[in-house]
């Protein structure tokens, strides 16, 4: 299931790749959230070609609701299956395999899923660093998941059962909250014992990544925002990662600087980013992807830099929003 707003040519894209998918019974829900271009008449015409494609439209969101919440909120209603596989306009599948390598998870105990949507490849700092942010990130939601605490998933690449979006009232509660859709509904109702992992190429999503620096630090300040609605023990340790991280750095580096075996400091700062390129490049093997190893330790860097940043930023913005 998609929610689309103004994305007609993502779209044209996406829809023949979900058709071309080899799985024996799926339907692909596309929800028209109040597009302003051409997404109706690009879905009236594909949904006549292929009964498997079905489009939900969305006039109008009613006052003081998530209009994305609101748009999933329809389209599971709408769905025949019991397992919603969630994705963005915007996002590729790795093959015809996706949604089959996804399914390989689903059982009878198991009420998430939880996949990993990396971001396309391109040249520059900015690509590169968008896709370190995204690795750790995965690496942090997936390993907590893996240790039987699961605190969120993307919605790029996400699956949960529909009887238990009714049965918990979908986003009853949230529903006033900008964004969190995939993350904050993942926070309050996923268990060691209803979460599942699917790692593996066969199993990615691609994204279209930001082109500029202030939309990246946007969506990143956006994304932040909600964590402070996690649960108290997810955020208990997601503090204490990021305060080791930027203790390894600006108190390694000011420690050097006034010590007299600064070279034991430098060191222990040396072995630190060796251990973790190593950790980065098995975890990013083992989700399915390839990343640049010799990047790393200037990417680590700079992340404490940046982290520093937007979580200030994010700790006080009080307004977000996904689309207009």
């Amino acid at each position: 299931m998609i929610c689309a707003h103004d994305e007609e040519e993502n779209l044209k894209e996406l829809i023949p790749l979900l058709l071309a998918q080899d799985h024996p019974e799926f339907e692909i829900i596309i929800v028209d959230d109040r597009s302003n271009d051409g997404t109706f008449d690009l879905l009236l015409t594909e949904t006549g070609k292929d009964h498997r494609l079905k489009m939900v439209h969305v006039n109008r969101t009613p006052p003081h609701v998530d209009t994305k919440k609101y748009a999933l909120t329809l389209g599971i209603k709408s769905a025949r299956y019991e397992w919603i596989l969630l994705t963005d306009a915007d996002c590729r599948p790795s093959g015809k395999d996706w949604i089959s390598a996804m399914s390989t998870q689903f059982s009878d105990t198991t009420q998430f899923v939880l996949g990993y949507a990396p971001y396309m490849r391109k040249s520059g700092v900015l690509n590169a660093f968008i896709r370190f942010d995204t690795l750790v990130t995965a690496i942090q939601y997936i390993a907590f998941a893996l240790l039987g605490r699961p605190y969120m998933g993307v919605g790029r690449n996400l699956a949960y059962r529909r009887s238990n979006f009714l049965e918990v009232k979908g986003f009853n509660n949230l529903l006033n909250v900008t964004g969190g859709d995939d993350d904050l509904f993942v926070n309050r109702h996923a268990k060691g014992s209803n979460t599942a992992v699917r790692m593996g190429a066969a199993s990615l999503t691609h994204s279209f990544p930001k082109t500029t620096w202030k939309a990246f630090y946007n969506q990143k300040v956006r994304h932040l925002s909600v964590g402070r609605r996690y649960r108290i023990i997810p955020r208990f340790f997601l503090g204490l990662f990021m305060i080791t991280w930027l203790l390894s750095w600006f108190g390694g580096i000011g420690l050097a600087f006034f010590s007299e075996q600064y070279y034991i400091i430098l060191g222990l700062l040396v072995l630190r980013t060796i251990v973790f390129t190593i950790t980065t490049q098995v975890a990013a093997k083992t989700l399915g992807e390839r990343f640049e190893g010799w990047a790393v330790p200037v990417l680590d860097f700079i992340y404490a830099f940046y982290y520093l940043v937007t979580g200030l930023a994010a700790s006080v913005t009080k307004k977000v929003r996904w689309k207009n």
